[in-house]
């Protein structure tokens, strides 16, 4: 099973064994990850499973119109690295994904 390493503001690292089909909001919320919220259940309408890719092992899934417009209203800044952790949807070649959590979701 992949696993996804969050990163929290205080650097605290956890690792997440993600299924294979599953998003790592999803995953992060099960395991009660605190700094993702996942308010709307993954349907792209709240913002608060705002994350930063520090490392991939493979190319993620292209940016989708409505992700990129969420992600202009998320509570930290937004950068290049920003993703909505609901949208990175696990497969094997991620194993290994490492990501950052933002100061706030709110």
């Amino acid at each position: 099973m992949p696993k996804v390493t969050l990163i929290d503001e205080n650097g605290t690292e956890t690792e997440l064994n993600v299924d294979v089909g599953g998003s790592v909001m999803e995953a992060a919320v099960m395991a009660n990850v605190e700094g993702i919220i996942g308010e709307c259940g993954g349907s792209v309408n709240c913002a608060t499973c705002h994350v930063y890719v520090q490392s991939a092992p493979a190319e993620l899934p292209p940016v989708g119109d409505v992700e990129n417009e969420m992600l202009d209203a998320t509570a930290c800044d937004r950068l290049p690295e920003s993703r909505l952790s609901c949208q990175l949807i696990m497969t094997p070649d991620l194993d290994g994904l490492v990501l950052k959590l933002p100061e706030a979701q709110y």
